[in-house]
């Protein structure tokens, strides 16, 4: 057998095709889960605006209620905080931080409570004409429902995890039919790791969605659009469009959480924020009715140039309030519709003065890249503009801006709008991610094969004196018995059976101390992680290195300061700084280079 024999790319889990079955019925149950939510919009809708119990979409902007479109919101609101406050305080918000939060900090548990109350929430808060998307609550609902459903089976926390992520991917794909923009969204802001343990559950469960979705809603962009390839002049529209895009999303972003200090220095109960938002989106969709509820539509003709630039600009500003005020109360509802909205009319707005003869390619673009530096998640937002769309021609624009607006927002920002509510509470979330360098070495890298060892017929007393006396070298030895490990001897463990009883010490041999434990040791082919883990957990300091788990055969020894070795590589890696050519001959190397050539 080879000696590398034991090295994978990936890790080896027989347990995925029983999370891949999960996945699958996670992802229908999600799909049900979007199609309710959305019926649910549209019966408040119908109720809230029209005085009708029926399931028909229809824009809130068709109402005929005059000035009375005012406490529409506030009615929403006020229920909502209702909902909040006697029923479950997880509903507030937009729901993805909710999500993160549960993962990172919660062993992904939600409660029943979450899966039925967000969309309930949601349904009232859009459907009164929140300025919202169905999203971020189906994400909420999603996950939740993922996480119920993997409490109900013997699953690790990281299972669950991904369970959990499954269904609030699913879910996200059912809503727009954007499968792999919803892997991404997994990848980006929910899963922090990158394992086939957790991606390809999650792949399964927004695949199963994308093709459930067909029945429920039809197949399909749900904005189609076809733009024409762009010229060089684009490259410099999308420098622009970028920047702007970032300094949208970063404005957005400070203004959502000024606001919601604001709200906290009120002398009053957030149950009633909410309500007190909903003055201001029914001021807002009085002045703008286009701007309540969803929007999609809205979407759509600014997508197409449907919108003349003069009702552009004001829908940008009225919907941009709106969110960012009624979101601020602590309300129910998403992100993602919102900021589709505010940087297709930025779009909109760039379109009539940006260079490359594209007015059609901005919305779209601009679009991408506002959504993708405020949720911290670029390459999201660019496979989510071509879901929408379908438009193949605009993805080397949508690169180009949607990259830009992300470092912009990157080098402005400390946190993006998903974890500036976790911080706010405590929680520090570090988004970047890496390879681990103890996940990258095996114990056989780095063991050292030279081992002293302890011959278990030797009685405690003696072992103290020899081994750790005034000349101690080792903090650990293995102890052996026929050439297999049977327990690991220090020097606390021998002190206090001497302090027990020294006669009894002086007579007992280490094979009776070790007589009535299971010894832990490492194996070679073990990733240094894992023994990383184990030596933490049993609280040890080395470990030792054995053949196999039936011989126990010892090998080697593998400590905590083996260990680090891996890391001092990556160390060197990311700090040490270091140049093997010169670019510009130095003089004296031209004049010696000069003096050859001349001989």
């Amino acid at each position: 057998m080879s000696t590398a024999s034991h090295k994978r790319d990936f890790s080896a889990n027989a347990r995925l095709p029983g999370i891949f079955a999960l996945a699958a019925c996670i992802g229908a149950v999600s799909t049900l889960a979007a199609y309710v939510l959305l019926n649910l919009i549209r019966l408040f809708t119908n109720l809230f605006f029209f005085g009708t119990l029926s399931f028909v979409e229809r824009s809130p902007a068709g109402n005929t209620l005059g000035l009375w479109v005012i406490g529409v919101p506030v009615i929403g609101g006020l229920i909502v905080g209702l909902i909040a406050r006697y029923g479950s305080e997880k509903i507030r918000g937009h729901g993805i931080p909710e999500a993160i939060e549960a993962i990172l900090f919660g062993k992904s548990r939600m409660s029943p409570k979450v899966a039925l109350l967000k969309p309930l929430s949601s349904g009232i808060v859009i459907g009164s004409g929140g300025p919202f998307g169905a999203e971020g609550p189906i994400i909420m609902t999603g996950g939740a429902l993922g996480s119920l459903i993997a409490q109900c089976v013997k699953v690790t926390a990281a299972e669950r995890k991904t369970l959990l992520v499954a269904g609030a991917a699913a879910g996200m794909t059912a809503v727009f039919g954007t499968p792999v923009a919803a892997v991404l969204l997994a990848v980006e802001l929910l899963l922090f790791e990158w394992r086939p343990r957790s991606f390809l559950p999650v792949a399964i469960a927004c695949a199963v969605a994308g093709f459930a979705r067909a029945l429920c809603f039809g197949a399909g962009p749900l904005f189609p659009l076809e733009t024409t390839p762009p010229d060089s002049w684009a490259l410099l529209s999308c420098v622009i469009a970028g920047l702007l895009s970032g300094a949208l999303a970063s404005g957005l972003s400070a203004a959502l959480y000024k606001t919601e200090d604001l709200f906290g220095k009120l002398p009053l109960h957030w149950m009633w924020w909410p309500a007190l938002g909903g003055i201001v989106v029914g001021i807002g969709g009085w002045l703008e009715p286009r701007a309540l509820g969803v929007g999609y539509d809205v979407i759509g003709d600014l997508l197409h140039q449907h919108i003349a630039l003069q009702i552009a600009l004001l829908l940008l500003a009225v919907k941009a309030v709106m969110w960012v005020v009624a979101l601020g109360s602590g309300t129910s509802g998403g992100v993602l519709a919102p900021l589709l909205m505010l940087g297709a009319g930025l779009g909109t707005v760039l379109s009539h003065w940006l260079p490359g003869n594209q007015p059609a390619l901005w919305p779209l673009v601009c679009m991408a890249a506002t959504l993708g530096a405020t949720l911290g998640a670029p390459l999201t937002a660019i496979v989510f503009a071509f879901g929408l769309t379908h438009d193949s021609n605009a993805l080397l624009p949508l690169l180009t801006a949607t990259l830009i607006a992300h470092g912009f927002s990157t080098v402005v920002m400390r946190r993006s709008i998903m974890t500036e509510k976790i911080a706010r509470r405590g929680y520090h979330i570090y988004r970047e991610y890496g390879v681990d360098p103890l996940e990258r070495h095996y114990v056989d890298e780095v063991m050292t094969a030279a081992v002293d060892s302890i011959d278990a017929s030797m009685t405690v007393g003696a072992a103290l004196n020899a081994y750790f006396g005034a000349g101690q070298l080792r903090r650990a030895y293995p102890v052996i018995r026929d050439g297999a490990v049977i327990g690991v001897a220090d020097r606390a463990a021998l002190d206090r059976f001497c302090r027990d009883d020294e006669a009894l010490a002086r007579a007992t041999t280490l094979a009776d101390v070790f007589a009535q434990t299971t010894p832990v040791f490492a194996l070679p082919s073990e990733t240094c992680r894992l023994v990383a883990t184990r030596l933490a957990v049993q609280g040890l300091e080395r470990l030792p290195v054995v053949a196999d788990g039936k011989t126990l055969r010892l090998i080697g020894i593998v400590s905590r300061s083996d260990l680090v070795k891996p890391s001092l590589s990556h160390f060197e890696e990311e700090h040490k700084r270091e140049r093997f050519r010169r670019l510009v001959p130095t003089p004296a190397r031209r004049r010696f280079a000069a003096g050859r050539k001349a001989g």
